[in-house]
């Protein structure tokens, strides 16, 4: 796993998958109250752990996004939660039934589309997310003072990571989201929209480097 000090607050934790020319990604958000944007899974949580603890110190971390119910978006939170008690489960509704329906019971912070999250060192605005093959009710958030969006699986490239940042233009890459990410002409349609209508200047995504459009 490969520790990436993206900006002065944001770190990303990359791994990369021979066998399926695919990189998986986390995200540490620092500040007063540091948020771990999804846990990988549960081989990936065990070399995220020390990095997390040696980047933190004594600082707690208070929160976890968990963008929508699948391994490497969650698999590792009943690891990471053994050692960070008092962390608080950020994520919908969906996803928050389908934790408790696998025996997690953390504290969670249910969040809607259009919802906006504010700390002293950030401020999120969720999007709706019709994630994977069934539709489940996801979220991306969006970090609205730098136009920072955690796009989950939406954006991904393939391969192993080359460049930290790389450049890319963004209504090229709203508009070729494919049926295999959103099987839905209407809801990719309707997500699209949604998309163009955000100010995004870095794309974070869950695979592969993170794009500046």
């Amino acid at each position: 796993m490969e520790q990436i000090e993206v900006f002065d607050d944001l770190y990303q934790f990359n791994t990369y998958h021979e066998q399926i020319n695919l990189s998986f990604n986390q995200y540490l958000l620092l500040g007063a109250e540091p948020m771990l944007i999804h846990t990988g899974n549960s081989a990936h949580v065990i070399e995220l752990l020390p990095k997390l603890k040696g980047i933190l110190g004594t600082q707690p971390l208070v929160y976890i996004f968990v963008s929508h119910f699948e391994g490497d978006e969650c698999g590792g939170l009943e690891f990471i939660m053994k050692y960070f008690p008092q962390a608080k489960i950020i994520c919908s509704e969906v996803t928050a039934r389908q934790l408790q329906g696998f025996g997690f019971k953390y504290l969670t912070l249910i969040k809607k589309p259009g919802d906006v999250f504010e700390t002293a060192d950030y401020n999120l605005k969720f999007i709706g997310y019709p994630s994977e093959m069934h539709l489940w009710e996801g979220l991306l958030a969006l970090e609205n003072s730098r136009g920072l969006l955690f796009s989950s699986d939406l954006f991904i490239r393939m391969g192993k990571l080359d460049e930290a940042i790389v450049s890319s233009i963004w209504e090229e890459e709203v508009q070729v989201i494919t049926p295999s990410q959103i099987p839905s002409p209407t809801a990719i349609k309707a997500l699209q929209q949604e998309l163009l209508g955000q100010s995004v200047n870095y794309i974070i995504p869950g695979h592969g480097p993170v794009l500046k459009v």
